[in-house]
């Protein structure tokens, strides 16, 4: 099945139907990449905000906002340990779908490995199913995907939030711009991928659109 509107992007091609002789695993066999999928959930789900803010002696799950995520980190513990979380949190995105890009020839399996690793961030097994808001590894999904685009809603989120003040606001308007310059460019898989994480995003931010809504 041909790759409708993917000639666009240098990220996303098809690849050959077989690996090469000397590959270490069949990438090509379902249950392979259905297992891929899984690897890719759990490394998503990794709460390293909370890894990193036990490693200094708090429980970041009652401080601040509770989130886990590199913003309340940065308001309870400051910006380097912010910065590290909000690095390894695109980290955990970035690193499963590179994988499947380079190794996989089913553009479905890349999108579903980066999928699996948003939600393993909102919702890690090893939080009892709870977790953080999914934008910082949602970047990092997309630095993978389309990096062009990830610097063109960077700047999107950047105005918002000057104009707003508000981080949420700022992180959808830069989702959803991906998604339109996704959509816009026929781009159809990661565009699937896009609106998703818009939604999802919707849904973890609820709390604070509500509060929004109620001002």
């Amino acid at each position: 099945m041909p790759w409708t509107g993917l000639e666009h992007s240098a990220r996303l091609k098809p690849r050959p139907a077989r690996l090469a002789p000397d590959a270490p695993l069949a990438w090509h066999v379902p249950r392979v990449q259905y297992l891929l999928v899984l690897c890719a959930y759990f490394v998503g789900a990794i709460p390293f905000g909370v890894l990193i803010a036990r490693g200094l002696g708090v429980d970041i799950q009652a401080k601040g906002s509770g989130n886990i995520g590199a913003t309340n980190v940065t308001r309870v513990l400051g910006p380097i340990p912010g910065a590290v979380v909000l690095l390894l949190d695109a980290a955990k995105g970035a690193a499963p779908t590179w994988f499947a890009l380079t190794n996989v020839g089913d553009p479905w399996i890349v999108i579903a490995c980066g999928a699996a690793a948003i939600l393993g961030h909102c919702f890690s097994p090893f939080l009892e199913l709870k977790g953080g808001k999914g934008v910082a590894t949602a970047l990092g999904v997309f630095l993978v995907l389309c990096p062009e685009l990830v610097a063109i809603s960077v700047i999107v989120f950047v105005v918002i939030l000057k104009v707003t003040r508000v981080p949420a606001l700022g992180s959808l308007a830069a989702v959803a711009t991906i998604s339109g310059l996704l959509l816009a460019r026929g781009d159809s898989y990661s565009a699937t991928l896009a609106i998703g994480t818009l939604v999802l995003l919707i849904y973890t931010h609820r709390t604070n659109l509500a509060k929004l809504a109620a001002r």
